[in-house]
C-alpha cells in the first residue's frame, strides 16, 4: 500500500468589501435586467444572494458606515465625560492636603524653635 500525499493550505483570509466596492457592485446588480445577469455577476465577485440584501437594507436605512467593513472584537468601553474632570480634581485635592500638611508641619518647626530660642511668638488672634 502506498501513502497518499496530502496537501495543506492555508488559511484563508476572510474578505471584505469597501463601501465603495459594495456601492459599485449593488449599482450592477439594479442594472441587471435580463434573466441571469445577476447570478453571473453574483458568481463573477463570488458572493450570495444575502450580501446583495444585507447591502441594500444598509443602503436604504442611510448607513454608509454600515456598508463598510466592521471591526471584529470587543468594542471600547464607553468614556464618561466627567471622568476627565473628576480626576483632575482629585489631583488637584490630594496636591492641596500635601501642601496643608507641609504647611502645618512648617508652623509645628516654628513654634518648637520659638520654644527652644525661648521666644514668644504672637497667639493666633493677635496681629504681629
Amino acid at each position: 500500500m502506498v501513502p497518499q500525499e496530502t496537501e495543506v493550505t492555508a488559511k484563508p483570509k476572510r474578505r471584505w468589501f469597501s463601501a465603495e466596492e459594495k456601492l459599485r457592485i449593488l449599482r450592477e446588480a439594479d442594472a441587471c435586467t435580463r434573466p441571469g445577469e445577476q447570478t453571473a455577476l453574483l458568481r463573477r465577485e463570488g458572493l450570495y444572494t444575502s450580501h446583495l440584501s444585507d447591502w441594500r437594507l444598509a443602503r436604504a436605512r442611510g448607513e454608509l458606515d454600515g456598508l463598510s467593513p466592521k471591526k471584529r472584537g470587543r468594542k471600547p468601553a464607553a468614556v464618561n465625560p466627567l471622568q476627565k474632570q473628576v480626576t483632575e480634581l482629585q489631583r488637584a485635592l490630594a496636591k492641596a492636603e500635601a501642601r496643608a500638611t507641609r504647611a502645618e508641619a512648617l508652623v509645628e518647626l516654628q513654634k518648637k524653635l520659638s520654644a527652644l530660642l525661648g521666644a514668644e511668638l504672637p497667639k493666633e488672634d493677635e496681629q504681629p
